[in-house]
């Protein structure tokens, strides 16, 4: 993609002074606007407005990362508020951090109650190939918690005692997942980061840097934005299933390694129903939940997800119904006004991964 870009001449102050850094900061957004008119998204009004929002949501968050919270000397933990993206969890309390691999960090919090705890270092390069690998990891299966329910993570390039989390040279950030079985009882954990090592004293803001901030982040929405309307256009290919469409993909966007990925795009006519059937394997966490096409998940206030807590199942199996009414059988979820879109089912620490039957019923005959 041709985006305007910034410190062409080599000059990055001189083009903030200049005003041209602002200017092609905004022609790099309008080309990003490019990725919700293209001929496979839907063009409804709703999808259409969604798709907008979905981008001011991304700006938002790539404008925090570049520009307000981007000292890997004085790092953050933000959470993600209202930023959907990649089939964003909704059971999920999501934290991010920009840090560097060749520094040393304490991260320290309370567990709390809530049923899964995931933190990840990543290398970032959504700007320039569309992906978030993995470069270390620790979930409850490795996590030591004190008596007194407080933790002490260090991450870094050395290994250390206790909790752990390596870090490699192209590190830029870390992730936290908390996941909800019930919101209703269990309460998320508290946390925070700090670097290691002799002190350093904060600098005035950069010119230069604001450049490259503003680069960075119209690159960043435009990549992310074409990343995931691109795994829409592939799930596009089996429409109304939930295939294995391998996951190694995933993982490279950033995906938790517990997880195994089930996505899917679907399209109803009015009337219709997408009926998912499948057995659940022993695991301490899945959920199923419906996204738009730009892969949000749908509005929280309403029906759009279920989970190991929340669902019905008949002798082990579970049904789910999307729709846009609740027909009074399995378990409903609501297309929230849509007529199309993706869907993801998780197993997080499975045995196994079974895959579901669709199938597209009208509502007047289950």
């Amino acid at each position: 993609m041709e985006v305007p870009t910034v410190g062409q001449n080599g000059d990055g102050a001189a083009e903030v002074s200049s005003g041209q850094a602002w200017t092609d900061f905004c022609r790099a957004l309008e080309q990003a606007g490019e990725v919700i008119l293209r001929d496979t998204a839907p063009d409804t009004p709703l999808d259409r407005a969604e798709g907008y929002r979905y981008l001011t949501r991304l700006l938002r968050e790539m404008l925090y990362t570049t520009v307000e919270n981007a000292d890997p000397d004085f790092p953050r933990l933000h959470e993600l508020d209202r930023v959907k993206l990649g089939a964003d969890n909704p059971d999920n309390v999501y934290l991010s951090a920009n840090i560097r691999g060749d520094r040393t960090y304490r991260i320290t919090g309370t567990r709390g109650s809530i049923a899964y705890f995931s933190i990840g270092s990543k290398a970032n390069r959504y700007a320039i190939d569309g992906t978030m690998a993995s470069t270390g990891e620790i979930s409850d299966r490795d996590l030591v918690v004190e008596p007194d329910g407080t933790v002490e993570i260090v991450a870094s390039a050395t290994p250390h005692d206790k909790n752990w989390l390596p870090l490699a040279p192209d590190s830029t950030g870390l992730v936290v997942r908390q996941t909800y079985l019930d919101r209703t009882t269990e309460v998320p954990g508290q946390w925070r980061i700090e670097r290691i090592g002799d002190p350093i004293e904060r600098k005035e803001l950069d010119p230069a840097h604001l450049a490259k901030a503003l680069a960075t982040a119209a690159f960043s929405l435009h990549g992310t934005a074409a990343l995931f309307a691109s795994w829409t256009e592939m799930f596009m290919t089996r429409p109304n299933e939930m295939p294995d469409f391998g996951q190694e993909m995933f993982q490279k966007a950033g995906g938790d390694p517990e997880i195994f990925y089930l996505h899917g795009y679907w399209t109803l006519e009015p009337g219709q129903a997408w009926v998912i059937e499948t057995e659940v394997p022993d695991c301490p966490y899945w959920n199923f939940q419906l996204d738009n096409w730009w892969m949000e998940s749908l509005d929280h206030e309403r029906t759009i997800t279920i989970n190991k807590h929340t669902a019905t199942l008949d002798d082990g199996r579970l049904t789910i119904v999307v729709a846009d009414k609740d027909p009074g059988w399995g378990n409903w979820i609501d297309t929230c006004g849509h007529t199309s879109g993706t869907a993801l089912l998780r197993w997080l620490g499975a045995d196994h991964h079974p895959l579901p039957e669709c199938k597209v019923i009208d509502l007047e005959a289950p």
